[in-house]
């Protein structure tokens, strides 16, 4: 094989790589999409996690930012509170905390749309 055949061969398997490497990362989050939760009095309202890391809710106007943290999506919101979505057995479950609480405030099925 000469040496530009493998110069070209070496940039479509590392270009090949590459591509499949990025694919992996833009891969969807299962958090992705609107759940519906219950608030601290009850109330039911949607919480909507995008793909590029945004966050907002139908309730008080709450927006924020979101990322997943072994197995949990993890919501800051610009209200100070933090969320938490997770898949307890074979449901998720939504636990919300006030800005520097350890113990939640709130807990209340997730349920994905």
């Amino acid at each position: 094989m000469s040496k530009i055949a493998k110069v070209v061969v070496a940039a479509v398997v590392g270009g090949a790589t590459l591509a499949a490497a990025s694919i992996g990362a833009f891969a969807g989050s299962e958090f992705e999409g609107t759940w519906t939760v219950k608030s601290t009095d009850g109330k039911p309202f949607e919480i909507t996690l995008s793909a590029d890391g945004n966050a907002t809710a139908t309730m008080e106007n709450m927006a924020g930012t979101w990322k997943e943290e072994d197995g949990t999506a993890v919501i800051s919101w610009n209200t100070g509170w933090t969320t938490n979505i997770a898949k307890e057995g074979d449901h998720y479950v939504k636990t919300a905390f006030k800005k520097g609480e350890t113990e939640p405030a709130n807990t209340s099925d997730a349920v994905k749309k």
